[in-house]
């Protein structure tokens, strides 16, 4: 496979991905954390440094906003539940054990 069908095979990939995770506003981001130790808004931050090592300027707010489809505080308010305590105390277990 050539560099270029890779690319947009990743790319396709990626816009997939996004668009599940946009349809399924019932995960919790602290969900996916616990589950796959990465969320919706490590996939902003790592939209950003990868335009960023691109010399593209898209800051991490724009990049939630592609990635949420919507700005974060808006899909906040819509979707995001508080965590509970067992979804809190996951979360700090796994985080500790990785320092």
């Amino acid at each position: 496979m050539d560099d270029n069908t890779r690319t947009a095979i990743e790319a396709a990939v990626f816009r997939r991905l996004v668009d599940h995770l946009r349809e399924r506003t019932d995960v919790q981001n602290i969900d996916l954390m616990n589950l796959a130790g990465f969320c919706r808004n490590c996939l902003s931050k790592w939209y950003s440094a990868a335009a960023d090592d691109r010399g593209v300027p898209i800051d991490y707010d724009a990049a939630r906003e592609i990635v949420y489809g919507m700005p974060y505080q808006t899909w906040k308010q819509q979707n995001q539940t508080p965590a509970t305590p067992a979804q809190l105390e996951q979360y700090r277990s796994a985080a500790a054990s990785a320092e």
